[in-house]
């Protein structure tokens, strides 16, 4: 493997790592299409200053002008903003898959969750924060529609800091497929595994702990060991920030219905899905996003900060 040619590290990023500091991965397919304009790049530094708050290291990964970052600066993290003002602000966005091809045109990209996993993974890191983990699509046992986060996690040591499974998917056959994966799911605070805008969901997590010293040794022990794969850090939204289930499950209905209604399909699902909940919900459901990447970004870096000082 010869990645160098292709991707390169931030200074401060690489520094942190050589030296055993913590650091935690962050997603950036919510700049490039998971939130509008400029909610997005808004929430993208928020994160990266609440990790820096409890003590670890941020680093935002994408691809910048055919070129894998790993600690995008903040004029990159606008580069991939798609800003209606700006045309020099454009970026597609990319899983594994979707990398090479945005590299050799020379474009910007936003990760999924694979993408980072994978990239962080070869940098050297061992933590992400993100809003919720891809899964099953509502359908997926007829459409096929199951997101590469899931493969992605069998394969790549990383513990991923989340609110669940976005509640726009099929939780209960994500966590089933998460089971054949061999993924652990974790509880932080929770028997259940949260539903991303709903801190509670009837499907049970694998272990519950609740405090974030073992969990750093949970994935010690399970990376030393040469168990490899991610865990799932179950994180629930606040209460405080939560919507009420009837509110959110009548809008990913309809939402659902309307992406058959236009044909929506594979990647563009998500972000189409995400885009008219929030309008069904008023403007609800971007607030209470928002929160969770504060929540799980704090939540990473003290986890992160636990683990590297066993």
């Amino acid at each position: 493997m010869n990645i160098e040619p292709y991707m390169t590290v931030a200074p401060r990023v690489r520094e942190a790592i050589q030296n055993g500091e913590p650091v935690v991965a962050l997603e950036s397919s919510i700049i490039s299409h998971g939130m509008p304009y400029p909610t997005n790049v808004e929430t993208a530094l928020m994160a990266e200053e609440t990790v820096r708050e409890y003590g670890a290291v941020p680093a935002t990964i994408g691809v910048y002008k055919g070129k894998i970052v790993v600690g995008l600066d903040r004029e990159q993290v606008g580069a991939l903003a798609n800003n209606p003002a700006d045309p020099a602000s454009r970026a597609m966005k990319a899983s594994v898959k979707g990398i090479p091809y945005a590299i050799v045109n020379g474009l910007n990209a936003g990760f999924t969750i694979a993408a980072i996993l994978r990239c962080a993974s070869i940098a050297g890191i061992r933590f992400m924060a993100t809003g919720g983990i891809g899964g099953v699509s509502k359908g997926g046992e007829l459409s096929m529609d199951v997101s590469a986060d899931l493969d992605e996690f069998g394969r790549t040591s990383i513990g991923v800091i989340s609110a669940g499974c976005k509640s726009i998917l099929d939780i209960g056959r994500t966590k089933e497929y998460l089971e054949t994966k061999d993924v652990p799911v974790i509880g932080m605070g929770t028997d259940s595994f949260p539903a991303f805008f709903t801190p509670h969901s009837r499907y049970r997590i694998d272990y519950r702990i609740d405090d974030y010293h073992m969990v750093a040794r949970f994935l010690k022990a399970k990376w030393e060991m040469g168990f490899e794969g991610a865990a799932i850090l179950s994180n629930p939204i606040p209460e405080q920030f939560a919507i009420a289930e009837e509110v959110i499950d009548a809008a990913i209905a309809r939402a659902v219905e309307m992406a058959k209604e236009e044909g929506i399909a594979g990647e563009k699902n998500t972000p189409f899905l995400l885009s008219r909940v929030n309008e069904l919900t008023g403007g609800a459901s971007l607030a209470a996003n928002v929160e969770i990447i504060r929540n799980n970004a704090r939540v990473a870096a003290v986890i992160a900060r636990e683990y590297h000082a066993l």
